[in-house]
């Protein structure tokens, strides 16, 4: 098992969220929001929906290490879109999550298949204004599991240019979480986290539309892994993010190139990259077909220990360890250097005017060696995983 922590690779992006206590680290980073920072969330939507949607998606997450199953994952969601006299939105969603397997090896000398399962459960609430020239947003949301409760709070604000080609965005965020490990070596830990973000998006063309965003947010309190020993970070870590999107529309081809590129920094001395495209093709009888890539770098932080064990006291314990409670240390293969490709493809149907359904497969694989702009760690184990979407949408 593995504690909550805010992925390092926070970079990585999917449009499902897992982040329950037990969950994998890779799950975390894979199934974790891209934009999202705690307590803040993605900015609302920029224009009032004209029809009331409800949607069911379905996920299912299976990870190994050399054809060896770990962590595995289903998340069932339903969302609820409401418009309300014509100027008021409200977006809601409630999830639950199921994860059980062995637990993935930290370190590769180290196993760490202890079996282990959790049950997830949150809900999401947002309720928005609109204006003839922007809108604003307060939402709340909630999870809770057997060893980690999580409470969140947003804000958010657009305005639009006089030509609507132009949308400044800005939101603020904060999350209070409490942490009680089943192995309670900690009881009653707490971590706060204060968040902002600011973004443009802006139609240079009729077919091109670019969005910068940045974010940045100050969290304190426990960020250690109770699971994992010897683990000791520090109780405070800034994060912060820089994305640039561009999306462009090929009339001719009847397809839709987006590319994203995402900057990560904290103040654990991790550096990550996000390269990600996208090709959104429309087929006939109403298909659209969209394959993607993604590439993840990151570097490691500061504290992270490679799989270099003491020759006396042997794994996990690196050359020069004491036990120390004040020494930071960490073999949490999360938080070292490593490289990661993912590729996906989607296939969309609209089935009538009310109904469309979304079926979508993903395959991640992560190394040590696949880094780039930074040194990588030697001795991990690679890993790879297994995510399958569906999703089934109602309008009226």
């Amino acid at each position: 098992m593995t504690a909550h922590q805010n992925p390092s690779s926070v970079a990585e992006s999917h449009p499902s969220e897992l982040s329950s206590v037990s969950a994998s680290p890779i799950a975390q980073t894979i199934l974790g929001a891209a934009l999202m920072i705690p307590g803040l969330g993605n900015l609302h939507a920029q224009s009032l929906p004209e029809h009331a949607s409800l949607n069911l998606s379905y996920l299912h997450y299976q990870e190994s290490q050399s054809d060896l199953k770990r962590v595995g994952a289903t998340s069932p969601s339903l969302q609820l879109i409401l418009p309300v006299a014509g100027t008021w939105l409200l977006d809601g969603t409630l999830t639950s999550d199921n994860v059980s397997g062995a637990s993935p090896r930290y370190h590769s000398a180290v196993s760490g298949a202890s079996r282990m399962s959790d049950h997830r459960k949150a809900a999401d609430l947002t309720l928005s204004r609109f204006f003839e020239r922007g809108s604003i947003a307060a939402g709340m949301s909630y999870s809770n599991e057997h060893d980690y409760k999580s409470r969140a709070i947003s804000f958010s604000a657009a305005i639009n240019s006089a030509d609507k080609n132009t949308s400044f965005n800005f939101g603020i965020g904060d999350s209070q979480d409490d942490i009680n490990p089943s192995n309670k070596v900690v009881r009653n830990e707490h971590k706060s986290s204060k968040n902002m973000m600011i973004g443009i998006s802006h139609i240079f063309t009729p077919v091109d539309i670019v969005q910068l965003s940045l974010s940045h947010g100050r969290g304190t309190g426990y960020f250690s892994d109770p699971y994992k020993f010897p683990d000791n970070r520090p109780r405070t870590r800034n994060q912060s993010n820089a994305a640039l999107r561009w999306n462009h529309h090929i009339e001719q081809a009847e397809s839709t190139l987006r590319l994203s590129y995402r900057y990560y920094r904290d103040s654990f001395a991790i550096k990550a990259h996000t390269f990600q495209l996208e090709i959104e093709k429309e087929l006939s009888h109403e298909w659209s077909f969209t394959p993607s890539m993604r590439f993840y770098t990151q570097s490691a932080a500061s504290f992270y220990v490679d799989p270099i064990y003491d020759a006396t006291l042997g794994a996990p314990f690196p050359p020069g360890f004491r036990f120390d409670r004040q020494q930071l240390i960490s073999a949490d293969h999360r938080l070292s250097g490593f490289g990661a490709i993912t590729l996906g493809a989607k296939f969309s149907k609209q089935l009538s005017a009310q109904w469309q359904v979304d079926f979508k497969f993903e395959r991640y694989e992560q190394r040590g060696q696949w880094r780039a702009f930074h040194k990588g760690s030697p001795g991990l184990m690679p890993l790879t995983a297994n995510i399958v979407q569906f999703g089934l949408s109602k309008q009226w």
